[in-house]
C-alpha cells in the first residue's frame, strides 16, 4: 500500500510538472493604427490600421467614443505590438482606457490596452491637433 502511496505521489508530481511546462500557443504580430479624435463633452474617434502576423498583413479599422472631458480634434499615429493572440481575429474586440493629456500641435503618445479575448496592444506614437482630455475611452478594433 505504501508504495502505491509513494508511485500515485511520483506521478501526480509529474503530470503537475508537465502541466506547467507545456508551451504557449498564443504569439504576436505588429500593429499599425491612425486614429482620428474629435469632441466636446462627448466625443467619437475613427480610424483604420494595419495587423502584421506570421507574415501577412491584415487591414483593421477602429471606432469608439469618449465621456469625460473631451475637447477638440486631433490625429494619432501609433505603432506597437500585439501580444497573446492564436489567430489575427483574436486582435478584434472592444478596448476600454481611462486617461488624460493635452496635444496642442505635437505630442507623443503611448498606451496599453487589453481586450476581452486577452489580446494586449502595446502602442507608441505621435498626436497632431488641439485636444484636451481627461475621459474614459472605448475603442473597437474589427477586421476588415
Amino acid at each position: 500500500m505504501k508504495l502505491s502511496s509513494a508511485l500515485y505521489a511520483v506521478l501526480l508530481a509529474l503530470a503537475s510538472l508537465a502541466c506547467t511546462s507545456l508551451p504557449s500557443f498564443a504569439d504576436g504580430g505588429t500593429v499599425s493604427l491612425v486614429i482620428y479624435k474629435a469632441g466636446w463633452i462627448i466625443g467619437g474617434s475613427g480610424g483604420s490600421g494595419v495587423l502584421n502576423f506570421h507574415g501577412r498583413s491584415y487591414a483593421l479599422s477602429t471606432g469608439g467614443l469618449d465621456y469625460g472631458l473631451v475637447f477638440g480634434g486631433s490625429r494619432t499615429v501609433l505603432h506597437g505590438t500585439v501580444s497573446n493572440i492564436v489567430r489575427p481575429s483574436d486582435v478584434a474586440g472592444v478596448y476600454g482606457a481611462a486617461g488624460a493629456g493635452i496635444a496642442v500641435g505635437h505630442g507623443a503618445r503611448a498606451i496599453v490596452l487589453t481586450n476581452q479575448k486577452g489580446a494586449v496592444l502595446e502602442l507608441a506614437g505621435h498626436q497632431a491637433g488641439l485636444m484636451v482630455n481627461a475621459d474614459l475611452s472605448g475603442l473597437a478594433i474589427t477586421l476588415k
